[in-house]
């Protein structure tokens, strides 16, 4: 029986937990109906080759950007960089950007500064903008309402476990939610609350790994195929066949990246 088709909208293929097993990983992603996946960048100087993973695999796209947790050590991203990395046809998403608080708070300002510098460059392309939001939610919310009254443009919030006001904020805004592993976890009633209330025409489903590995698999190493973990509790939280919840996912995905649409 074929399984239905999701999508993993973000997940970190270049990292060292996958050397030499991207093929086999691929593969097993299929198999669990992980069709697509958009493989990010978080330091673009290793952009040529996250790049070079989506051009050999028809399945991965990519995105590209400074990470905030990186924001400080890295050279600070420009809107006409980002803008020419745009250029490339797998290339669907300007990110991972944001703010990180919880271990990166001392780099605040630069943090800031490198956000809306791609708010910018998702605006001028037209390309989704990927959020990472920790321990950030007041400052967060102010550049996103900010920087949106200065004009238009898409955005997910990758991985999102912040607060009940963020997410009213950002779905205020039309943005999406991106639901990860950590919606399994018992003890995240709360998150599984807040993705409740959001209309389900504004949810994707990721994987984040090698990171947040969903239950059974929690601990262990997370790769593209586990998208359907997650998924399978989304489809609960929505309380709907997991093959409805996986094709309205897949929806969304290809409404926000559009680039990536099939």
């Amino acid at each position: 029986m074929t399984k239905p088709i999701i999508v993993d909208s973000h997940c970190h293929l270049d990292f060292p937990d996958f050397e030499g097993e991207i093929s086999e990983l691929i593969t097993n992603a299929e198999n669990a109906g992980v069709m697509r996946m958009v493989t990010i960048c978080t330091r673009l100087k290793n952009e040529p080759t996250v790049r070079a993973i989506a051009e050999t695999y028809n399945s991965v796209y990519y995105a590209a950007g400074t990470h905030p947790m990186s924001a400080s050590e890295e050279p600070l991203a420009t809107v006409d960089q980002l803008i020419k990395i745009a250029e490339h046809p797998k290339m669907v998403g300007i990110g991972e950007t944001g703010l990180d608080y919880h271990y990166t708070a001392e780099s605040a300002s630069i943090q800031k500064k490198s956000l809306r510098i791609h708010i910018t460059a998702a605006r001028e392309t037209g390309l989704p903008l990927i959020i990472h939001s920790r321990a950030a939610d007041v400052d967060m919310i102010e550049i996103l309402q900010d920087e949106y009254k200065k004009g238009p443009y898409k955005c997910v919030m990758h991985c999102f476990s912040s607060s009940l006001e963020l997410a009213k904020v950002t779905l205020g805004l039309g943005f999406y939610l991106s639901m990860s592993g950590i919606v399994t976890f018992k003890k995240s009633q709360d998150l599984r609350d807040i993705f409740a209330i959001a209309p389900i025409e504004k949810i994707l489903v990721e994987t984040d790994s090698p990171y947040l590995s969903p239950d059974p698999f929690r601990g262990k190493r997370n790769e593209p195929a586990y998208t359907a973990y997650t998924a399978q509790v989304g489809a609960k939280i929505f309380d709907l066949e997991y093959k409805d919840f996986a094709a309205q996912t897949t929806k969304n995905f290809n409404q926000l990246f559009s680039k990536a649409a099939l």
